[in-house]
């Protein structure tokens, strides 16, 4: 990966396949770095989830995520905790669920990445 600075604005931008993704302090100039770091951490964890469910053949419809951060003023606003919470729609155990969560942080390698650093909390609710 490559980050270029921007010269006419504050950040930086990175060019991928899917196209630019521009980075900023500043939130009119680009997404915010904790920013990045919440949604690697999120959809990172909802891919792993959806691939156990259909892997053990649970029916769901769809999957939301929200996702609620703690940072420390005091320490450089450094992101201490994340709490994810998803909501699912289907006829599901919530049992299995709760083995599927277990699962998904255990195979998360954003999740894995920031184990010890960061504390990460995940709950669930169904919705049918």
């Amino acid at each position: 990966m490559e980050f270029s600075m921007k010269k006419e604005e504050t950040g930086f931008t990175a060019n991928f396949e899917y196209g630019t993704l521009h980075i900023s302090g500043d939130e009119q100039y680009g997404f915010r770095p904790y920013q990045l770091l919440v949604s690697s951490i999120a959809v990172c964890s909802g891919g792993v989830l959806r691939q156990i469910l259909d892997k053990k053949r649970m029916k769901y419809e769809d999957i939301q995520i929200s996702a609620d951060v703690t940072r420390n003023k005091e320490e450089a606003n450094r992101v201490e905790a994340i709490h994810l919470h998803f909501t699912l729609e289907g006829d599901l155990d919530e049992q299995k669920i709760e083995k599927a969560l277990e699962l998904t942080k255990k195979h998360c390698s954003m999740a894995q990445s920031v184990l010890g650093s960061i504390d990460l909390k995940e709950t669930f609710e169904i919705k049918k």
